[in-house]
């Protein structure tokens, strides 16, 4: 379906401008592929003009779900088009690192450091990416995410720090990298 849609899409560089989609179709082609992983279809939408940083019915931004769904390439393109790796999402104000960091996917979660965003950015809880990845137990990413400058001491408006959170969470093991013995 999307290879038909994106084929009409690329029809509409022609003289044939009636075949285009209506905006909020092509909005929706971008939503989808960012979430299947759809790479090839980012340039020909960016060109079909989408707005790479509009959020979809839950508040998502095409690079999030890009991000959230592990489409490394999608991603990459999404960037590279000019879409803000750094703007959180509509509703809870989590930022693609943060999403990155429930999954748990670690290529995608050093693709987005690259992009140079704030890494003790806080969603409207107050918590970092760095309390996310403390959470679930990430190791990878919570050693990243410290190398890039990420904030342990940091609190959330429930007054608990990253090392908190693996505390309540029962994980020794990252509360010792958190302090700095492992």
């Amino acid at each position: 379906m999307l290879a038909l849609l994106l084929a009409t899409t690329l029809a509409a560089a022609s003289p044939a401008a009636e075949a285009l989609p209506t905006p909020e179709r092509r909005q929706e082609l971008l939503f989808d592929a960012a979430r299947l992983g759809r790479s090839d279809m980012i340039a020909p939408l960016v060109k079909a003009g989408v707005n790479l940083n509009a959020t979809d019915a839950r508040g998502f931004t095409p690079l999030i779900l890009a991000a959230y769904n592990g489409q490394a390439a999608t991603l990459d393109a999404l960037i590279d088009a000019g879409a803000d790796a750094c703007k959180p999402d509509g509703s809870q104000g989590n930022t693609a690192q943060m999403g990155v960091a429930f999954k748990g996917n670690d290529a995608i979660a050093a693709r987005l450091l690259a992009a140079g965003c704030d890494v003790n950015a806080r969603n409207n809880a107050g918590q970092t990416a760095l309390m996310m990845a403390a959470l679930f137990g990430r190791s990878v990413q919570v050693a990243m995410l410290v190398k890039a400058g990420a904030d342990p001491a940091l609190a959330d408006a429930s007054g608990r720090t990253a090392k908190a959170v693996a505390q309540a969470q029962g994980n020794d093991a990252m509360v010792q990298q958190l302090d700095g013995r492992n």
